[in-house]
């Protein structure tokens, strides 16, 4: 996997590279500053994921991204950031970003976005999600059914798909498809970030609570 990295910080750069370079199947394949020096880099490497700084100086990681989709980039972008607005996740939903990731991470987690993104998969950050939620005043869960909530209970509780079966009284069938529609209906990639977003609205402490 060829990995290009955009940020106007040189620490961060090195940073980023240093985490990277420690993976046997990740190649550092180049770095920019800005989106001119960044469309160079892409077009020369051909990378298949950039991480990319949402805020480039007065640049937007979001306007890289275009640019490079318009001169036939097909490589996979994950944005890193300190913050986000509403409106900067809203276009960067709209333009299908790959990945969300604050910079605040840890070193294990952008590496788990990595190769979630690099298998054809999308990821955003949990806070981020939760962010997302609170802007809205309203929370995926809520178009969740009944059943689906349970399950996403368990699933925040660690439990597997054959244990939820056993607590639920369905067939691990019936289980795994309510888990597909959980992860569609709350835009996750995977039943760990499932898992993550239930404990972080206090799903698993309420059920807690009331057992």
């Amino acid at each position: 996997m060829k990995i290009v990295i955009v940020d106007d910080h040189p620490l961060v750069r090195r940073g980023l590279a240093a985490v990277i370079s420690m993976q046997p199947d990740v190649q550092f394949a180049g770095e920019a500053t800005n989106e001119r020096e960044a469309l160079v880099v892409l077009e020369t490497t051909r990378p298949d994921l950039v991480l990319l700084d949402l805020k480039l100086a007065d640049e937007s990681g979001l306007d890289l991204i275009v640019a490079a989709r318009s001169r036939g980039i097909r490589s996979k972008f994950v944005l890193l950031t300190s913050s986000a607005s509403r409106e900067d996740f809203r276009r960067a939903e709209e333009i299908q970003v790959d990945g969300y990731v604050m910079k605040e991470a840890l070193p294990e987690e952008l590496l788990y976005a990595i190769h979630l993104v690099y298998k054809g998969r999308k990821y955003y950050d949990p806070g981020l999600v939760m962010s997302r939620m609170q802007d809205n005043e309203m929370s995926p869960a809520d178009d969740l059914t009944p059943k689906e909530k349970e399950v996403l209970i368990s699933l925040g509780q660690g439990y597997s798909n054959r244990e939820i079966a056993t607590r639920l009284f369905i067939s691990e069938y019936t289980v795994k498809k309510h888990v597909s529609q959980i992860l569609a209906k709350l835009q996750v990639a995977d039943r760990t970030q499932a898992a993550l977003y239930a404990n972080s609205i206090g799903l698993c402490k309420y059920e807690a609570t009331n057992s």
